[in-house]
């Protein structure tokens, strides 16, 4: 998890974390420098499941997301934004089917600040599919819905300098060398409060120009790693 500014929301995710995780798992957080209570919140569960490591300049989100994964040291990684909430069953679900597949990306509940359901779903929203050419053009996984097994990390690490989101990166990566599914499963309630990190089910801003830039960026990247 990487966190930063995030006392509005943290408890409750954590709150949805905690009692799904074995005595032996760990919670990874990697905090970029926040100013209000976030940190203060984390301690005060004390436990010894949590793991804090504090980012160091240049902060980013996508640098912040790096350094929380390879501090990570179990068999299964789990993705997760700070602001939103587990459901009860995610866990449990996920841990299944990896033990057949490398990675997966589940489905999610989009919720409000409140986290009041709004009625729309992020794979039926994103129009998602499993698939390097098309998450390629139209990334359809949410970095926090996906989780994939520790001998991953040998492409996925380190990343590229120029990447601008992380879950893209991986996503990329992981398509080309491991084998993964998509599971229509709802397991968290994905919260947009207008204060996001990335701005995932909103227009992009940026041109076609860039968009193929980009895009050709990744592609060439993620293949060094997959030869």
């Amino acid at each position: 998890m990487a966190t930063y500014n995030g006392e509005k929301y943290i408890k409750e995710q954590l709150n949805s974390i905690l009692p799904q995780l074995n005595e032996d798992d760990e919670v990874i957080i990697s905090d970029d420098g926040s100013h209000d209570k976030t940190l203060e919140i984390i301690e005060s569960f004390h436990d010894d499941r949590i793991k804090i490591y504090h980012h160091s300049a240049p902060h980013a989100v996508v640098s912040n997301f790096e350094n929380t994964i390879k501090h990570a040291s179990g068999d299964y990684i789990f993705l997760s934004d700070q602001d939103d909430i587990w459901l009860s069953n995610k866990k449990e679900k996920c841990l299944s089917c990896l033990q057949e597949y490398d990675f997966i990306s589940h489905n999610a509940f989009i919720v409000d600040k409140h986290g009041v359901l709004s009625g729309k779903d992020y794979f039926s929203l994103r129009r998602t599919r499993y698939g390097y050419w098309h998450n390629l053009w139209k990334m359809g996984y949410l970095g926090c819905c996906m989780a994939f097994r520790r001998e991953c990390l040998k492409d996925i690490l380190p990343f590229p300098k120029e990447i601008l989101w992380h879950d893209m990166w991986i996503a990329s990566v992981l398509h080309l060398k491991y084998k993964g599914r998509l599971l229509d499963d709802e397991l968290i309630l994905y919260r947009r409060h207008g204060d996001n990190a990335s701005p995932t089910t909103q227009k992009s801003q940026y041109s076609w120009r860039f968009k193929f830039q980009y895009r050709n960026y990744i592609f060439w990247h993620s293949l060094k790693r997959a030869l």
